[in-house]
């Protein structure tokens, strides 16, 4: 009975440390980071033509083809065409400002060309006559342009076997596919340098940890630190180390952490008024309702960036930043690809440790007691069949 006796125990030793490594398990991933620009509300199809969509079963269809119109968080308004000819954004979704890596057209050499349609046809050039003339199109109405337009750009994004129901909005289409050179991505409306997909900058307390850039086409920003950060006596300054409430175009932020501030984060949000670059996406999160901008009226849009640092005598991880005056934050060279998502796991990271640590410690302490207790049960309980002059 030595044997049952002492799986039962270790049994029940794993089964008191399961909720604790259940738990370690369970923990979920840190926030996602604050997007770049504008946020939107998409409001719906508003000036549109028809276009008839040759599906790969050999079907016919007749689809809507035409412009869009959102409503920005905080003001303004943005005229949008599809980027996806399967996808029908549905009114009152949500839609953030993205990239094009962050969209469809991620990787499509065609991109820079879908920027040049925008930037070259209805509503960015108004002048239907002009636009009329210079496609062959004999008469164009607002959604006869838009039509066309929108067509040119499902052949672009994706080859789509689509064309226009319209004469005059497919001879546009056409003109406009011919045409069309490339044109670089645009700027977000707003943005900050390091952007939130390179984590935080990192230095050490005591020193001011930085630079964020500024990259706006706004007059103004106004920027305005965390309450926690605030809380801790984090201050967002200059390089000359003056508090800062507002910031312009190439502007550099700079966290200043007091000496002796525990181990932490902070974060600053700079926002502002400014139009959205015609050839922004905008994404629901559904890739084949993104949408592209072309045309904007002066939009509210906001960016987002960290600092982290360790606490004293730890190596600070991940964008280096640079103390003003001088070439570099006295830190320690990152050493890992990326920095911790939060200060925990920068603390871990730091000692070598990991979350299942106090989980695996806990177990081992737990089995040396148990062993103990197993040790003094069998010398305390001797049984039958142990004493050689029985079994005789």
């Amino acid at each position: 009975m030595r044997r049952p006796l002492a799986v039962a125990l270790l049994a029940a030793a794993a089964f008191t440390a399961a909720p604790g490594a259940r738990a370690a398990a369970d923990v979920g991933p840190t926030p996602g980071r604050a997007s770049e620009g504008a946020g939107a509300v998409l409001d719906g199809l508003k000036t549109y033509g028809h276009a008839v969509l040759h599906a790969g079963d050999g079907s016919v269809r007749q689809i809507p083809a035409g412009l869009h119109e959102m409503r920005v968080d905080g003001g303004g308004t943005l005229q949008t065409y599809g980027v996806g000819v399967a996808g029908y954004a549905q009114p009152q979704a949500r839609f953030t400002e993205t990239g094009w890596g962050g969209s469809p057209l991620a990787g499509n050499a065609e991109a820079g060309r879908i920027r040049w349609v925008l930037e070259h046809s209805y509503p960015q050039f108004n002048d239907l006559a002009g636009l009329a003339k210079a496609s062959g199109a004999g008469a164009l109405t607002a959604e006869s342009a838009a039509a066309g337009t929108q067509v040119a750009i499902w052949r672009l994004a994706a080859g789509a076997p689509v064309e226009a129901a319209d004469p005059a909005a497919e001879r546009l289409a056409d003109y406009l596919q011919r045409e069309a050179g490339r044109l670089p991505e645009p700027p977000a409306s707003l943005g900050l340098e390091p952007g939130p997909a390179a984590g935080p900058v990192t230095g050490a307390a005591g020193s001011r940890i930085g630079p964020v850039t500024v990259r706006t086409r706004a007059q103004s920003v106004s920027v305005t630190p965390d309450a926690a950060a605030v809380a801790m006596g984090v201050r967002v300054v200059d390089a000359d180390g003056k508090p800062l409430t507002s910031a312009a175009d190439g502007s550099r932020l700079y966290f200043e952490v007091p000496a002796g501030t525990p181990d932490g984060t902070a974060s600053v949000t700079v926002q502002g008024s400014t139009k959205v670059p015609v050839g922004r996406i905008f994404s629901s999160g559904i890739p084949a309702e993104a949408q592209i901008v072309a045309g904007s009226s002066e939009s509210a849009a906001s960016a987002g960036a960290a600092a982290a640092w360790p606490a004293p005598g730890q190596a600070a991880t991940g964008p280096v930043g640079t103390l003003a005056g001088a070439t570099a934050v006295p830190v320690a060279e990152a050493t890992t690809a990326a920095a911790p998502e939060s200060p925990d796991e920068e603390r871990l990271a730091s000692s070598g440790s990991s979350a299942a640590t106090p989980v695996i410690a806990s177990l081992a302490v737990g089995l040396v007691v148990l062993g103990g207790m197993v040790v003094l049960l069998l010398r305390k309980r001797p049984l039958e069949g142990d004493h050689p002059e029985e079994e005789a």
